[in-house]
């Protein structure tokens, strides 16, 4: 029997091309294969593979990267349940997404070659692919799966049609594997240059998977956070250039006169008592310091002085810069119908 022909009594045509070639073992029984013509079909030579436990590529030769990313989500599934596959008078069906595999999602190096990380090898070159599941799952790792478990899992991203964890999820179960301070380095590095995370997004996410305790993922972490800043800075001098901001004072703090420390803000109009801040914290900090500049921000907006807090991300793209232009530009008009601010010391920071 030609391996392509349609079985009964449900045909195949209906599924993508990819779902057509990899099936479950209880997908087959619903098509109308018994369990002894898939393990001949599978026999050596025969036109069939088993890839996975209970998982088949009809087709001879080696599985490509598509078809093992939509296998490795295919072991995953409960042997109770597969991939709904609408009939042929059904309505258009999605395409295989998230909820096609329930809460599972490809991460780690599988996962960032789908974002297009360039610092990771190819999809065909990955010995391995690892899946993010519920902790509360009952499988093993097999063949050229791993699993990963989590308590709580991030929202998937939709990439070609596979479902993926975010960026910087996938970054940390990757950096989880890595024991090269030079090669973590790097793929720190290109997460937040290419633009795929922002790097309090990234780093916040290796805290929650205790990575920082690593000292070479710590000194990455370092560098990165001086980068990001770097970044985010550079997108915030090209904010006031582009939308012909009055000239703020860069990088200074501001202190009471005679008095203490106030906080350290990235720009400071003084004429109208206007501050900006980058939220750029690093989560390897200890809790106090923070504290500590939240009540200085708390006493600067007692003083009259206006704080205008911006996240990198929102400095992303023209359409962000532009957004956040107004807004700051919103707040210095406003200075001229409020009570003047407090007079404060302005110093280089």
């Amino acid at each position: 029997m030609n391996p392509n022909t349609p079985l009964s009594p449900r045909p195949l045509h209906h599924l993508s091309d990819v779902r057509h070639r990899i099936l479950t073992s209880r997908q087959l029984r619903e098509h109308g294969v018994p369990a002894a013509t898939v393990a001949e079909r599978c026999r050596p030579g025969g036109p069939w593979q088993q890839l996975l436990p209970g998982v088949f590529l009809l087709h001879t030769g080696p599985a490509t990267s598509e078809e093992r990313l939509h296998a490795a989500l295919m072991y995953t599934l409960p042997r109770a349940r597969v991939p709904a596959q609408p009939g042929p008078t059904s309505a258009a069906p999605r395409d295989a997404g998230a909820d096609s595999y329930g809460q599972a999602m490809i991460t780690g190096p599988a996962a960032l070659a789908l974002h297009r990380f360039t610092s990771v090898p190819s999809l065909l070159s990955l010995d391995h692919i690892d899946v993010l599941l519920p902790r509360t799952r009952r499988l093993r790792p097999t063949g050229f799966v791993r699993l990963v478990r989590a308590h709580t899992l991030p929202r998937t991203e939709l990439l070609t049609g596979v479902p993926v964890a975010p960026a910087e999820r996938a970054v940390a179960d990757t950096v989880a594997r890595m024991t090269e301070s030079a090669a973590v380095r790097r793929l720190l590095a290109e997460a937040v240059r290419g633009g795929h995370c922002e790097a309090g997004a990234l780093v916040g996410e290796l805290s929650r998977a205790r990575l920082l305790r690593r000292p070479y993922v710590a000194d990455a972490v370092d560098a990165l956070v001086t980068e990001g800043r770097a970044i985010a800075e550079g997108r915030l001098y090209e904010m006031v250039r582009a939308h012909a901001l009055p000239a703020p004072l860069w990088n200074v703090e501001l202190r009471l006169p005679g008095g203490p420390f106030l906080v350290g803000v990235d720009a400071y109009w003084p004429d109208h008592a206007v501050a900006l801040e980058l939220d750029l914290r690093n989560p390897r900090q200890e809790e106090d310091p923070w504290s500590e500049h939240l009540r200085g921000r708390a006493h600067m907006e007692r003083l009259g002085i206006t704080v205008v807090r911006l996240a990198p991300g929102m400095l992303r793209d023209a359409a962000a810069l532009e957004q956040q232009a107004a807004v700051v530009r919103t707040a210095l008009v406003a200075s001229a119908d409020r009570e003047p601010g407090a007079y404060v010391v302005v110093l280089p920071r």
